[in-house]
């Protein structure tokens, strides 16, 4: 029997979808058929992106909350269930990132950090799943995780760190709601060609020559990389997939390292 990838009759929530990494999973969900909700919380942003999804022929919901923000939360979900309909699909990709040595770092910094990439995530899933239990139907919810979710790197103390504790709480809530036939399982993007990323992809740069020398695959990840994985986890293909992370790097985390000379 072919899998199930379909995700018509799907309401998806995308949250930090107005851009990157995010819209290109949220448009992969809407080109399988979900009925596509996105996040963001800065206005100028938004109306960007609604053009943007526009413009490719996909019909979206934008909502504007701070997914840090318990009340937001609560209200704008709410909100969307009323307006939309109730959220079968929840993708917690809104993030930041600091890049900061951690003996220069303030700690109010690593506090935001670890409130927006980790207990925002806890705040949006539990009310998601609060709905999702009482209407008895099941649901998918996505994590987006990080290779810093196991790997470290100068700098970024506090981004890995949050997304250390995100793999765990993946797992964790899998393991707590799986009896109400909800998966919680994560993405692990590695590294991607967006437009944060271009000042530093450009050959002859240290860090763009670091990432194609590091990546068996011998490149940059396309944001279209992506869509595959999250309409995987999203659909009824991923019934009996619960609590995993699954990297989409190219090959860096399988390998200590190309040999020299190749």
């Amino acid at each position: 029997m072919k899998p199930n990838f379909d995700l018509k009759g799907k309401t998806a929530l995308v949250t930090g979808a107005t851009h990157g990494l995010g819209m290109a999973m949220a448009k992969a969900l809407a080109l399988s058929g979900a009925n596509l909700v996105i996040n963001g919380h800065t206005p100028s942003k938004m109306e960007a992106a609604f053009e943007n999804y526009t413009n490719a022929g996909i019909r979206v919901h934008p909502y504007l909350f701070n997914v840090s923000d318990e009340i937001a939360v609560n209200n704008s979900i709410s909100k969307i269930e009323s307006e939309v309909g109730p959220i079968d699909i929840l993708v917690n990709n809104a993030g930041l990132i600091q890049r900061t040595p951690a003996l220069e770092m303030n700690p109010s910094d690593f506090r935001k950090i670890i409130d927006i990439d980790l207990v925002s995530p806890f705040i949006v899933s539990q009310r998601v799943a609060k709905s999702m239990i009482s209407r008895k139907k099941g649901g998918k919810i996505i994590n987006i995780c990080s290779m810093m979710s196991e790997l470290g790197r100068d700098t970024v103390s506090a981004y890995a760190a949050a997304k250390g504790g995100l793999k765990m709480l993946t797992r964790n809530l899998a393991t707590e709601w799986a009896k109400y036939n909800i998966q919680v399982n994560g993405i692990g993007p590695g590294y991607f060609a967006t437009d944060q990323t271009a000042p530093i992809r450009v050959n002859g740069h240290p860090f763009n020559d670091f990432i194609i020398d590091r990546t068996p695959a011998g490149r940059w990840g396309n944001p279209e990389d992506l869509g595959g994985v999250a309409v995987f986890l999203a659909s009824e293909a991923s019934n009996f997939i619960n609590g995993q992370v699954i990297y989409v790097d190219g090959g860096i985390l399988a390998t200590i390292g190309k040999p020299h000379g190749e």
